[in-house]
């Protein structure tokens, strides 16, 4: 367990000086923006609930749907950018130490950028309702369980993107592939057929499902979680280990 803490802290070590610290930011900064921005003039809302609701919807438009999604493929590819340089898979990998941990380390400080992300997008919600006047008086729970929902179907895209980062050198080929499977988004999640079993389309629909948008009635089900969300987690996973495990040094 300790040398696995130590995997962990060195991973993150490598990343203390980078400026992928500078990126967990920026999504919830600019959903923040579009926050500050939402008039509730034009519609007849009184309660705090609603309220907050309109404006998850609204700060969730960009937020879960394009830049969680992109930033999640981000974080992946830079733990793995140091290896590829100057042969330093060779020299990792010949370390006695565990692959499988490793690649669980990795896994882990990505996941960990992520729910940083998340938490500074909560953040985010609560100045933004504070700015607009809005009571705090809501329930907190099904909101909490959207952030935390959007935050477990992105470690789906994680496990995938990791397997490519792994995979290729480039540090721009994973990352073009991501962008490329996100863009659809704005398109898929229009789609009440496409959108619930395509796992980019995940972390916006999960969630909408605190302001009860629910883009054609393709919102989040149990079903949909459990098959989309679990399912290609353990595809992509069980498929990135296998092939870290039998990569060449």
């Amino acid at each position: 367990m300790k040398s696995f803490v130590r995997l962990v802290a060195s991973e993150r070590l490598k990343l203390s000086k980078s400026f992928i610290w500078l990126l967990v930011p920026l999504s919830p900064l600019l959903a923040l923006a579009i926050g500050l921005l939402v008039s509730f003039d034009s519609y007849d809302i009184s309660e705090s609930q609603a309220k907050y609701a309109m404006l998850v919807s609204a700060m969730s438009s960009f937020h879960s749907m394009l830049f969680l999604p992109i930033l999640t493929g981000i974080f992946s590819a830079f733990v793995c950018r140091y290896e590829h340089g100057s042969g330093g898979w060779k020299q990792l990998l010949t370390l006695p130490i565990s692959r499988t941990a490793l690649y669980c380390a990795k896994f882990i400080v990505v996941a960990t950028l992520i729910a940083l992300t998340q938490l500074l997008f909560f953040g985010a919600v609560c100045l933004a309702g504070a700015y607009h006047g809005i009571s705090f008086d809501i329930e907190w729970a099904p909101l909490l369980m959207a952030i935390g929902g959007s935050f477990l179907a992105c470690l789906p895209l994680a496990a995938l993107q990791l397997l490519v980062s792994v995979s290729w050198s480039s540090f721009a080929a994973p990352l073009a592939i991501n962008v490329m499977l996100t863009i659809p988004n704005i398109l898929v999640l229009n789609s009440a057929k496409i959108a619930p079993f395509y796992p980019w389309a995940q972390p916006m629909l999960t969630m909408l499902t605190f302001s009860n948008d629910s883009f054609n009635g393709s919102a989040p089900t149990i079903s949909n979680m459990l098959i989309t969300i679990a399912g290609s987690f353990f595809v992509f996973w069980a498929a990135g280990l296998l092939y870290f495990n039998r990569k060449e040094v």
